[in-house]
């Protein structure tokens, strides 16, 4: 089986806290409500849309309809790309990777549609084996069955697999699908989100190094 590093995509491989905060922002408008500041929505994101909604709806009581959860969806994926960028040697180190032989796999929560479009915005989509996003399967994380289900389609295995992620759902799932897990210390997610991990990443140009220690 191919070696693969599964990554997390917000808070892991892309800086999107401003366009995340952007949308909700613009929904809640729709209420006559004031934006909430992007470090309140911080710690709101990692388990998906849905979540994320419900938890910024809540800050200012209220209570999102499935018509504001569609309408939000829709306008995220429109404007998904604006202020998004790749964490500093992203690019270069999952280049790396491949050119070593790892594949590379994507497995987030957030939807398949906003997902793919910010992916291919980024340049990464092409290196991507797979893409196992919240809505792809029946399960998503902290389920390890969304991490080995996004193996399966990249051609891997948990026994050949690394997780990398900046949330405790990242930490969780990984170990309960058997996989060696990295916390990407310069994500959305607590520090204390690291217990569990078998490594902490300071930065990306730490990461193909820890691949071939955590799967040599």
């Amino acid at each position: 089986m191919a070696r693969c590093l599964v990554l997390d995509l917000d808070g892991t491989i892309t800086d999107s806290l401003p366009d995340i905060t952007a949308a909700l922002n613009r929904s809640l408008a729709n209420h006559g409500q004031p934006p909430l500041p992007m470090e309140q929505v911080r710690p709101m994101v990692g388990d998906g849309l849905g979540q994320l909604y419900l938890r910024g709806y809540a800050a200012r009581g209220l209570t999102p309809t499935p018509e504001d959860m569609a309408a939000g969806l829709a306008d995220y994926t429109a404007n998904s790309t604006s202020g998004t960028v790749l964490y500093p040697g992203a690019m270069e180190a999952l280049r790396a990777l491949a050119a070593n032989g790892w594949r590379l796999a994507v497995c987030t929560n957030k939807p398949a549609a906003p997902a793919r479009v910010l992916l291919e915005h980024v340049g990464l989509l092409p290196l991507l084996a797979a893409v196992g996003a919240g809505d792809s399967f029946p399960v998503k994380k902290p389920d390890p069955d969304h991490i080995r289900l996004t193996l399966a389609e990249a051609g891997s295995d948990a026994a050949s697999a690394v997780m990398i992620g900046d949330h405790h759902n990242d930490v969780a799932a990984g170990k309960a699908a058997g996989l060696p897990t990295i916390f990407a210390a310069w994500g959305y997610g607590a520090s204390e989100m690291a217990a569990g991990a078998d490594a902490v990443a300071e930065s990306f140009a730490e990461v193909p190094a820890l691949c071939a220690r955590l799967r040599p």
